[in-house]
This record gives C-alpha cells, structure tokens and sequence, in this order.
C-alpha cells in the first residue's frame, strides 16, 4: 500500500500525517510506504516546521528528516491512496486527475471534515497531532478491512 498525504505547503498538516500514518501502520506490521507532499512550492527542499517536529516528538514521532516537496501529476501513477488535509487542497488536487481512476484516489483525510491549519497559531499543533492521528487510525481500519 502506497499512501501520499497533502496539504498547501507540505511544512505543517501532511509531515505530520506522514509520520503518523507511518509510524501506526509500521507498529502495524503493515508493511505500506507513506510519503506527503503540498500543492505549493513554497516550502520545497525544507524541513517540517519545527512546531510540527516537536508535536510529532511529543508523540514518540520523528519527522525531523522529512523533506518538503511539491504534488505531481504523476504522484497518481505510484500512490494507491491520496489524503488531503482540507477542501482547498482536495480540488487543487483534484484539477490535476487526468482521469476518473486518479480522481478516485484522493479523498479528505477526515471523511467529510477538515485538518485545519496550525499554522498561525502555535497552540494547535497539538490538537491538529490528535484530529490526524484519529484519521489515519480510522483509515488504517478501514482500508486493513478491504485487504
């Protein structure tokens, strides 16, 4: 299983999803390959925000080494699942399917709700750690279901 998580600039909401979901399905024994990307540029060639580092680390995380990129079009053709944080990123997305099986692939991280993004407030690192954290668990359950 290859799972890609988004978000606009790849520093905050999908480094942490990132490193979540790799660390559950890794405790899983799952064997899937979780990488993140944002739908701008940015950001591209950095590390994670520090507020995010250190609320990943909060929580036996490490997404220290992580490096911000930019989503491609031809991120379709390696990842089984795309994970976006909020209704932004879904169409931006969305608009560069080239076909109804891509489009497919992509579906908010939170079912109907959004991640918001911490970043101009350094006190929702941590809740924003929680509300991911319950969405990868929720996605590990049901996607493990359908295996």
């Amino acid at each position: 299983m290859k799972i890609l998580m988004v978000c606009l600039g790849n520093i905050c909401r999908s480094p942490l999803a990132e490193g979540i979901m790799q660390h559950l399905s890794d405790e899983q024994g799952l064997n899937w390959t979780v990488d993140s990307a944002g739908t701008g540029s940015w950001h591209v060639g950095e590390g994670p925000d520090k507020r995010s580092v250190r609320a990943a680390r909060n929580h036996g995380v490490d997404i220290s080494k992580q490096v911000c990129r930019q989503f491609k079009t031809k991120d379709f053709d390696h990842f089984d699942h795309v994970f976006v944080m909020d209704k932004n990123n879904l169409n931006d997305v969305l608009n560069m399917a080239r076909n109804d099986e891509e489009a497919q692939k992509v579906k908010l991280l939170l079912g109907d709700k959004i991640v918001p993004d911490p970043y101009y407030d350094d006190a929702q690192f941590e809740p924003v750690f929680e509300l991911i954290e319950g969405g990868c668990k929720d996605i590990i359950k049901e996607l493990r279901e359908k295996i």
